[in-house]
């Protein structure tokens, strides 16, 4: 398993965080702060969910491909929706790697728009990092959120 050592106490730390676990030093980041993308061209479990997206009221959904909690389907019929560990996040996902406040979704005439509410271990989306400005997402997305990977999906007649 790859870690990350840190500069000022040589502890090894888990590939993704931010600070170490033993000192709580800032860690050095790579150049190239990316994830893997997933490889869907033999998930057969895309095109049902491209189905379920279809028939949904807001034309919209969240599908974890990878995490302990992978194939669930979380429908997006809310506005304003929260992502996080937090026990009232509308979508629950529970680890560590997980802040509790960790993304918020958000509909607008433009669609959904994902904005990381300045989580500890980041949220990538396509494999890029994003900050926290609002980001307008497209059918087909993959959100890293800790150890979870999602996919947003929409509705062939869109939200």
């Amino acid at each position: 398993m790859s870690s990350i050592p840190c500069r000022s106490c040589s502890h090894k730390n888990d590939i993704g965080a931010r600070f170490c676990s033993s000192c709580g030093a800032e860690l050095q980041r790579s150049v190239e702060d990316r994830t893997e993308g997933l490889d869907l061209s033999d998930k057969e479990v895309f095109e049902t969910d491209l189905e379920l997206a279809s028939g949904l009221k807001n034309g919209a959904a969240l599908i974890v491909a990878a995490g302990h909690r992978a194939g669930s389907r979380f429908i997006l019929e809310q506005d304003f929706v929260t992502v996080g560990r937090h026990p009232e996040s509308d979508v629950f996902l529970d680890d560590i790697t997980v802040s509790r406040k960790h993304i918020e979704l958000r509909l607008s005439p433009l669609g959904y728009s994902i904005t990381d509410s300045g989580s500890l271990n980041g949220t990538y989306l396509n494999g890029e990092r994003i900050e926290e400005e609002a980001i307008l997402l497209t059918n087909g997305d993959e959100l890293q959120i800790g150890k979870f990977k999602l996919l947003f999906l929409v509705s062939k007649s869109g939200i």
